[in-house]
């Protein structure tokens, strides 16, 4: 039995991950009240029996304001009822949120009377604090589309389902600010730059000229080399810790050739050994 509690602040793409979850056969239910919890992880185990094994709910502060005082009590339950659970917990900066609730004109949860939205959205956080603390993954949706998302959602599972740790390498651009689900961020802007040769400014990382000007430069073969080593040392550690996610964030000025690069390189290093490594550039998408 595996069961995936999914929260995180309005706007953000819980829905999404639902479905996603949805799409690998998982059993969801979406704004289940936390006191219902372990009603539900009891109709779970009757569930297990008749051959369901997978199950999601969706958590979030339509169901937090008047009750989170019973979440810590029903992730006892859990544990004790041997239901094994991972939180995933999803963000967006407060820019992002504002302008999906502008676009969709849908309502924010806790906008009360005069309440503007972007104190709600300040209040949301504040209740959500605890249970994102608890959070086994963290996912910044900020800059990710639809199918981005649900791509990466189902990633992430699919790797966890299999016991083996999923391993992210994310190219991101500083200017754009730094990824909040990150476990490692590697600054890279020190290197040389190849948005400064006008031949190589509108092409990316991926292209073999930038590759060509990045390998000639003997600070990047040491700055990879570090890198490298760091996560070959320490990531047998975080697998020995049972940890299903690993992201590496790489980051230049704007996330269009250096990073996108290491991020390439590094994931075809370690893909060469290991099942679950993937690759997201979030500038370029």
């Amino acid at each position: 039995m595996k069961l995936y509690i999914v929260s995180g602040t309005s706007g953000s793409g819980k829905s999404i991950a639902l479905h996603a979850l949805e799409d690998l056969g998982y059993y969801c239910i979406d704004n289940l009240p936390v006191g219902l919890l372990p009603a539900f992880v009891q109709e779970l185990q009757a569930a297990k029996r008749q051959g369901y094994s997978h199950a999601a709910v969706g958590v979030d502060a339509r169901n937090l304001v008047n009750d989170f005082s019973a979440l810590p009590e029903a992730l006892k339950h859990m544990r004790e009822s041997g239901i094994p659970y991972q939180i995933l917990f999803m963000d967006a900066d407060d820019d992002t949120l504002l302008k999906r609730f502008s676009e969709t004109r849908r309502p924010h949860p806790l906008t009360r009377g005069n309440t503007p939205l972007a104190d709600a959205i300040r209040r949301e956080r504040e209740l959500l604090e605890p249970i994102a603390a608890r959070a086994d993954l963290r996912l910044d949706t900020s800059h990710t589309n639809v199918h981005q998302l649900r791509d990466l959602v189902q990633a992430h599972v699919g790797a966890a389902s299999s016991g083996k740790l999923s391993l992210l390498f994310e190219s991101f651009g500083y200017k754009h600010g730094i990824p909040v689900d990150a476990d490692f961020v590697f600054d890279i802007r020190c290197l040389p730059n190849p948005h400064w040769k006008p031949s190589l400014r509108a092409l990316t990382g991926r292209d073999a000229d930038v590759i060509t000007f990045l390998e000639q430069q003997p600070e990047v073969e040491k700055m990879y080399q570090s890198i490298s080593g760091f996560i070959s040392t320490w990531l047998p550690h975080f697998e020995n810790d049972n940890r299903s996610y690993l992201t590496v964030a790489i980051g230049c000025t704007g996330g269009q050739h250096r990073s996108v690069y290491f991020a390439e390189r590094l994931a075809r290093h370690f893909a060469s050994d290991r099942a679950k490594v993937s690759v997201r550039h979030r500038e370029l998408s």
